[in-house]
């Protein structure tokens, strides 16, 4: 497991069973069918710094519910609204994937919480390369985004098992109690946003275009 420096493009690059994987985060887009050229790619770890759409105090403030709050920080769970508590869980689950307990919000989640609730386009391939990139770095013992590679295994060609899914644990999934409290609505086994004319769908959002310019030096990520 080892991270190379290239310029430009962040790439990763791996052999499973024989056969070697490569791919950008475009091609990653290409995989999974979402787009991969615009959007918003921030990674930030212990450094929060401020940019065009992130402001860290205001952030902190939003989803703290604390006007009064002089300094950006973490936020706890428990002083998240019942529809930021779910928006969390999205982050953490698909764009900023991660394992452990979801009682603080790292600033990165934050970040991203921020950009969904604000409706602004991420650039989803591309941070997920990058978050990649970093766990490898960690030499974590587990790479994010299992159920995703499993679709990237099968671009590439990669023989897999065929086994029965585990059952989701039950810090997985939000009751329809939950849900109703966030304000969401459901018609035909399907969950929007508000109700009647007030429901807001994904589709309706004016994206901006891809805010993050390309760096002048990439990381190449290969892992075993």
């Amino acid at each position: 497991m080892s991270v190379i420096h290239l310029k430009k493009k962040d790439v990763v690059k791996s052999s499973v069973k024989g056969v070697v994987m490569e791919f950008d985060h475009e091609k990653l887009a290409t995989i999974l069918g979402v787009p991969g050229t615009n959007g918003i790619c921030e990674y930030i770890k212990d450094v929060w710094e401020e940019s065009k759409y992130t402001k860290p105090l205001e952030i902190t403030r939003r989803f703290a519910n604390d006007e009064n709050l002089m300094a950006a920080r973490r936020v706890k769970s428990g002083e998240l609204k019942p529809f930021q508590r779910f928006v969390h869980f999205l982050v953490m689950k698909n764009v900023v994937h991660r394992f452990g307990k979801m009682d603080t919000s790292s600033f990165l989640d934050l970040t991203y919480m921020d950009h969904l609730m604000s409706r602004r386009l991420v650039n989803l391939p591309r941070m997920m390369i990058r978050h990649m990139i970093y766990v490898i770095s960690m030499k974590y013992h587990e790479l994010p985004y299992g159920d995703w590679l499993t679709m990237v295994f099968e671009a590439f060609g990669v023989p897999l098992v065929d086994k029965k899914g585990e059952e989701p644990k039950r810090y997985d999934y939000f009751e329809e109690t939950f849900l109703t409290m966030c304000k969401l609505s459901r018609e035909n086994r399907v969950w929007w946003i508000g109700s009647g004319e007030n429901r807001r769908r994904d589709d309706d959002v004016d994206a901006p275009e891809e805010e993050a310019e390309e760096e002048e030096e990439g990381n190449k990520a290969e892992f075993n």
